[in-house]
């Protein structure tokens, strides 16, 4: 039989828009995030595979569903993750979820508005943030900020991919209404380079997932582990890059994303800021009345 990890794309953690597990992160949170990125990464390259049939992509996911519940052992993604949740006490629900989101990449490829994009992240997206503040036992209270950042990771990467997941997938994450506002059409993500109305849509949509990104930059300051809080830090950096990039290039001719070197600048912006800003935090303040 057939597994699903033999139907994996050779896409890793490194080829992300975001560290997975990096450095930066705790090693005793990291087994059991790339569990997490393996089970997501592999069900991901199913929903999206070349070949299989809309019904094969469902069965496969379906079948991880059940062995991460714990009915069966052939599949060690689901397996591996069970297991690994298993050890921290921790529920499957935001591995659950994602699934959601990956049935939804096999039976819609069109969406209606920014809410029905937005709908998608929130299982798409939202879970991963949620689960890496789960892991490091942090407040729902983060969940919005963290939601908003993992949103408009997602949005980001759609905009980049646009073309892509055009022509290879028949896929278009890019509202109907807003295509139709700036008089593009779908057809025009086939092109070499985009048409006016479809260079407009695209840089209204970056401006809107800005918008959104400004919405997730107290996350970094909200949670209590220091080293999320690095990592989160460096996470906002790429995407406010990204979503730079996204407002004034065309993704259908130009680079949208952060080179190797500029991926290391960001890091380390990312991370000094981060430490700046805490230490500047715990400063005591000054108390007006003392000189009184």
């Amino acid at each position: 039989m057939t597994t699903a990890s033999d139907l994996r794309s050779g896409k890793t953690d490194r080829d992300e828009n975001f560290p997975v597990a990096s450095w930066i992160i705790h090693p005793r949170h990291r087994a059991l995030i790339l569990a997490f990125y393996n089970f997501v990464r592999t069900a991901d390259d199913i929903a999206d595979h070349a070949t299989l049939s809309a019904e094969e992509k469902l069965r496969y996911l379906d079948l991880f569903e059940a062995e991460l519940l714990g009915k069966g052992d052939t599949q060690a993604e689901a397996v591996n993750l069970r297991r690994a949740l298993a050890e921290r006490a921790m529920a499957p629900r935001h591995a659950l979820d994602v699934l959601v989101a990956f049935r939804m990449d096999v039976t819609k490829l069109r969406y209606e508005n920014w809410d029905d994009v937005i709908h998608y992240c929130r299982y798409s997206a939202m879970p991963v943030g949620r689960f890496m503040l789960d892991v490091h036992g942090e407040s729902t209270s983060t969940w919005a900020a963290s939601d908003a950042l993992c949103a408009g990771l997602q949005i980001n990467n759609h905009l980049q991919d646009c073309a892509k997941d055009y022509k290879n997938l028949n896929r278009v994450y890019l509202p109907r209404d807003a295509l139709a506002a700036s008089g593009a059409t779908v057809e025009m993500l086939g092109e070499a380079k985009s048409q006016p109305a479809l260079l407009q849509c695209l840089h209204a949509l970056a401006a809107r997932t800005e918008t959104l990104l400004n919405e997730s930059k107290s996350l970094s300051a909200a949670v209590k582990d220091f080293r999320l809080g690095l990592d989160i830090a460096v996470i906002q950096a790429f995407a406010d890059k990204i979503v730079g990039m996204l407002k004034v290039r065309d993704p259908l001719s130009e680079r949208v994303h952060l080179s190797k070197l500029e991926l290391l600048g960001h890091t380390i912006g990312g991370i000094a800021g981060e430490i700046t800003r805490r230490a500047i935090g715990r400063r005591p303040q000054a108390n007006p009345a003392a000189g009184a």
